[in-house]
C-alpha cells in the first residue's frame, strides 16, 4: 500500500510543480505577445487534447506524466509564414526572451511562496531542538554542550524547531570553520557555544550530521505502561494486558518504556520475571521473550507489545509556527530565500568535495519522501511540494545547456557579443548538457538504490 501510495504522490507531485513551471513559460509568453503552439502536460502520446475557439494554442495531457513543455512559434524548428514572423519566438529582443526562459523557475519559487504562505497560516507541528546525550570526545563535547540544552539560535539564525537548526547545521558544517551556537540549559541560563569543524564532507553524509556531532535528541522518559497487546506476541502468552505498569524486569526497576525496551531487546530467547501494576496491585509473572530478526542480521527481544503514550506527553517539547497573513508571508517569502540559497550553496560545495555527493537524490527517493509526506497529510505535503519547486526552481537555472539556466548563458554571451550564438553552438551545447545531466541521473539513481538496499 505504501509504495502505491508513494507512487501516485510521486506523479501527483510532478505533474504539481511541472504544470506551474511550463504555466511560467506559457503566461510570459503569451502576454509578451510570442504565439504558443502547444501547452502539453506530460511527453509522448497524447491522450487529451483540446483547443478553445479563437487560442492557437493547443493544450494536452500526455502519456508519460513526468515532464511537460511549452512549444512556441519559431523559425528554428519549422517555416513560419511571413505573417506570424512577428510572433515568432526567436524574432523577440533579447529581454523578452530572457523573461519568459527565467519565468519557469521563477514560477516555481513563487508557487514555494504561496505553499508556504498557507503552511506559516495554517501551523506549521514541530519539535523544538532540545539535545539529548552528548557523546564524549565529540565535536558538540569539546564546544561544552550539555543533555537537555535547547538550541536557540545558530549563526545569529533561530532555530525555534529541530527542522529549522537541522539546517542551521547544516549550513555552517558545509562552510567548515566554526559554527555559534546560542542555548538554553535547562537551569534557564543562556550560553554561547562553538563547534570546530574540520571534515565537512563525512559530517555532510545522508543521516550523518547529528551523530557525527556527538549530538542528540532529547526525549522525556515515557511511563512503562502497555498499550496494545498482539494476539500472537509472548506478552498476550504470559497474561499481560493493556493498561499494566511495568514495575520491574529481570529483578531491575524499570523507571521508563525506554529502559524497558532496551532489556527486552537485549535478552531475545530468554524467560524473565516480571511485575506489573494493575488495578492498584502488584502482579508477577514469566515472561518468555520472543526473538525478531533486524535488517543487519542481528537477534533482539521482541514481545509484541506497544506503549501507551500519555495525553500530555511531550509537552515541553512542542513548537508551532503559526502566523497572522501578513507576518506569514514575511516567513513564507524568508523561507523560500534561505532554501533557494541554500540548495544553491550546497551544489556549488558539492562541486568542491565539501559536501557528500550522496546527498544527490533521485526519483526513488524523491518518490519515498512523497509518499511519507502524502501519508502525514496536507501540511506535510504541502511543505514536500515546497521544497521540491524550490530545488526545481534553482537547478534549472544552473548554466547547463538544456536547462533554463544554459539559455540564460547563451543571452549573456549574445549580450556581449550582440548576436546570437550560432546554431552549431546550441547543437554542441546541447550534447554537453545531455551527457551532463545523464551523468547526474545515473549517479543519482545509484545513491536512491544504496539507500534502498542499505
Amino acid at each position: 500500500m505504501s509504495f502505491i501510495i508513494s507512487v501516485i504522490a510521486f506523479i501527483v507531485a510532478i505533474g504539481v510543480l511541472v504544470t506551474v513551471h511550463e504555466f511560467g513559460h506559457f503566461i510570459v509568453a503569451r502576454s509578451l505577445g510570442i504565439r504558443v503552439l502547444r501547452f502539453s502536460i506530460g511527453f509522448g502520446k497524447p491522450l487529451f487534447t483540446w483547443m478553445r475557439r479563437g487560442d492557437p494554442t493547443e493544450y494536452v495531457i500526455a502519456a508519460l506524466p513526468l515532464g511537460g513543455y511549452v512549444k512556441m512559434l519559431d523559425e528554428r524548428e519549422g517555416e513560419v509564414l511571413p505573417a506570424d514572423q512577428p510572433y515568432a519566438f526567436n524574432r523577440q529582443p533579447l529581454h523578452k526572451r530572457f523573461a519568459v526562459v527565467i519565468a519557469g523557475p521563477a514560477f516555481n519559487l513563487l508557487f514555494a511562496v504561496l505553499a508556504y504562505w498557507v503552511i506559516f497560516m495554517v501551523g506549521v507541528p514541530g519539535v523544538k531542538p532540545v539535545v539529548g546525550d552528548i557523546r564524549s570526545g565529540s565535536i558538540a563535547a569539546a564546544a561544552g554542550f550539555e543533555s537537555q540544552d535547547q538550541i536557540e539560535a545558530i549563526n545569529d539564525e533561530p532555530t525555534p524547531t529541530w527542522e529549522t537548526a537541522m539546517l542551521r547545521l547544516f549550513e555552517g558544517v558545509m562552510h567548515g570553520g566554526t559554527v555559534t551556537v546560542q542555548v538554553l540549559t535547562q537551569h534557564g541560563n543562556r550560553r554561547t557555544l562553538t563547534m570546530d569543524i574540520k571534515d565537512s564532507a563525512t559530517l555532510t553524509e545522508p543521516g550523518k550530521l547529528l551523530d557525527g556531532l556527538g549530538l542528540s535528541e532529547w526525549m522525556p522518559d515515557i511511563p512503562p505502561v502497555l498499550g496494545q497487546i498482539a494476539d500472537d506476541g509472548t506478552a498476550f502468552a504470559a497474561g499481560l494486558k493493556s493498561g499494566d505498569r511495568v514495575v520491574s524486569l529481570a529483578g531491575v526497576p524499570v523507571k521508563s518504556w525506554q529502559q524497558l525496551v532496551k532489556i527486552l531487546r537485549g535478552s531475545p530467547g530468554k524467560t524473565v520475571d516480571i511485575v506489573v501494576e494493575r488495578q492498584g496491585h502488584n502482579l508477577s509473572l514469566k515472561l518468555p521473550i520472543g526473538i525478531q530478526g533486524t535488517e543487519e542480521g542481528q537477534e533482539i527481544g521482541h514481545i509484541g507489545a506497544g506503549v501507551r503514550i500519555p495525553a500530555d506527553f511531550g509537552a515541553r517539547l512542542r513548537a508551532e509556527q503559526r502566523y497572522n497573513p501578513a507576518v506569514a508571508l514575511w516567513h513564507a517569502v524568508k523561507r523560500t530565500a534561505g532554501l533557494s540559497w541554500l540548495t544553491l550553496d550546497a551544489a556549488g560545495n558539492m562541486v568542491l568535495g565539501n559536501v557528500s555527493w550522496h546527498n544527490l537524490s533521485g526519483p526513488i527517493n524523491i518518490a519515498q519522501y512523497a509518499g511519507y509526506s502524502a501519508e502525514g497529510g496536507l501540511v506535510p505535503f504541502l511543505m514536500f511540494l515546497a521544497i521540491v519547486s524550490i530545488s526545481l526552481g534553482v537547478l534549472n537555472l544552473l548554466p547547463i545547456p538544456l536547462l533554463d539556466g544554459g539559455h540564460v548563458l547563451y543571452y549573456a554571451v549574445e549580450l556581449v557579443k550582440g548576436s546570437p550564438v550560432s546554431l552549431r553552438t546550441e547543437i554542441m551545447g546541447q550534447r554537453v548538457g545531455i551527457a551532463l545531466l545523464l551523468m547526474l541521473m545515473v549517479f543519482a539513481v545509484y545513491n536512491d538504490l544504496s539507500r534502498l538496499l542499505s
